[in-house]
This record gives structure tokens, C-alpha cells and sequence, in this order.
């Protein structure tokens, strides 16, 4: 995919992954070092997923796979036999290969948007994965894109397939500028190891680029293009951020 790139949201204001990849590596470290966001709880869920749900070799897909150091936790003792990973940042992915290396299983690293690199992904029979994730990325499109989005990934699962996705979530009734608040009234209070440059540079990213669903409008995309199931596995203490289940 071209260098120029982009996400564009639903208030018309561009969102740079690699940009924000690349400038603020030490917050995103400190953030997932602290477990602020609970990746280390959300992860574990996903891991006894995996575990469980798949007996056999399994193929996985990843949009937004960032430095994938979470994920390949997650894989570890699975049955994995096939990791595609796809992100706009060449240093995030230079990681995930080193990351991934302990992952006894092909890997393959894409650099593009996820956003437009799904149109060009193959659709044959023998390209479906039997597993596709997204992590704390989908809430940067709009609800219109988010919809689109779901509906194209459904043709890359494989029958018996699931879609996760970990991601923050608004309540019901709740709308974004609530959810902001909320949000950032939870960052203030307790990601106390930010330094006040480091808390303003989160609020602007959460204000300017975050633009959750709640987990009943991800239900009803889920109907629409004729999941089998939807499931929520998991919720945080805040109900900011839940890992949803989609099985084809």
C-alpha cells in the first residue's frame, strides 16, 4: 500500500498509525507495561479461547497487529499453524517479527491500512483463515466503515470461523462525548505513572480519534450479515472495553 495511506473517521479527521507508532513509542510501552488497558486480562481470555476452541492446526489473520507482542503470548501451546499480521508501521512490524519468532508457525507481515489491504486480500477457498482478530483499532472508523469493514471479513473466515474483537465500547445510551469523559475521567485517576505531557497526549488522541460502538449496535452488524452467534467473553470493571466474539 502507498505511504500516504489513511483512516479516515466519521468527523472527517485523518488518524496516522504509523505517525502515532512512531512518536510516541514510549507512551504506548508505558501504557501496556502498566496494564492500563488490561491487555494482560483480555489476553489471558483469549489465549483459553484459542486453547479450547480450536483442536486442530488453525490459520489466523491480524488487522492492526501493531508490535503483536500480546498476541503472540495468546498463541503460545496453541494449534496455530498459519499467522498473518497487517499494520501501517514498518517499525511495529519489525518488532512483531521478533515478537512472533517463538510462535512454532508460518508467519507472514503486511505492511498497509487494513482498511483498504481487506479489498485486495484473496477470497478463494483455500484463502480463508479460521480466525481473524482486531484489536483496539476498529473504533477509529466510522460506524458506516466499522459495518463495511465486518461485512467484507466475513468472506475471509472459513466455515467454523471466528472474528474476535477486543476493542473499547460505549454503553447503551451512552454517547461519545459521554464516553470520552468517562474514559478520561478513568485515565486521569488511574495512570498515575503518566507524566502530565503524557496524559494530554492521550486525551488528545482518545478525543480526536476514538469513536466507539456500543456492544448492541455490534450485535445488530453481526445479524445483518448472518453471524451464526455473537458472544461478549469479556468485560472490563468499567465497561470501556469487552472482546466480542462473531462465529460464522
Amino acid at each position: 500500500m502507498p505511504e500516504s495511506t489513511q483512516v479516515t473517521n466519521s468527523e472527517n479527521i485523518s488518524f496516522h498509525p504509523e505517525n502515532f507508532f512512531n512518536q510516541q513509542w514510549k507512551l504506548y510501552e508505558k501504557v501496556l507495561n502498566n496494564n492500563y488497558m488490561g491487555h494482560r486480562e483480555i489476553y489471558s481470555v483469549l489465549h483459553s479461547f484459542l486453547v479450547s476452541y480450536f483442536q486442530t492446526p488453525f490459520k489466523m489473520l491480524e488487522f492492526g497487529c501493531g508490535d503483536a507482542s500480546f498476541t503472540a503470548h495468546s498463541l503460545l501451546n496453541t494449534r496455530i499453524s498459519n499467522y498473518q499480521g497487517i499494520d501501517l508501521s514498518a517499525p511495529a512490524l519489525e518488532i512483531a517479527k521478533q515478537n512472533l519468532a517463538a510462535i512454532q508457525c508460518n508467519v507472514t507481515l503486511t505492511k498497509g491500512d487494513f482498511s483498504q489491504l481487506i479489498l485486495e486480500l484473496p477470497q478463494g477457498e483455500y484463502s480463508k483463515f479460521d480466525f481473524i482478530l482486531i484489536s483496539f483499532a476498529l473504533h477509529h472508523l466510522s460506524l458506516a466503515q466499522k459495518d463495511y469493514f465486518i461485512g467484507q471479513l466475513k468472506n475471509l473466515l472459513a466455515p467454523g470461523g471466528v472474528f474476535i474483537l477486543i476493542d473499547v465500547i460505549c454503553q447503551e445510551q451512552e454517547d461519545r462525548e459521554t464516553y470520552i469523559r468517562r474514559y478520561l475521567d478513568n485515565v486521569y485517576k488511574s495512570w498515575s505513572l503518566l507524566t502530565s505531557l503524557e496524559h494530554s497526549m492521550v486525551e488528545k488522541h482518545i478525543s480526536t480519534s476514538d469513536f466507539p460502538e456500543t456492544q448492541q449496535t455490534l450485535d445488530k452488524i453481526s445479524q445483518k450479515y448472518n453471524f451464526a452467534r455473537f458472544e461478549c467473553l469479556y468485560q472490563d470493571p468499567l465497561n470501556s472495553t469487552q472482546l466480542l466474539c462473531f462465529y460464522l
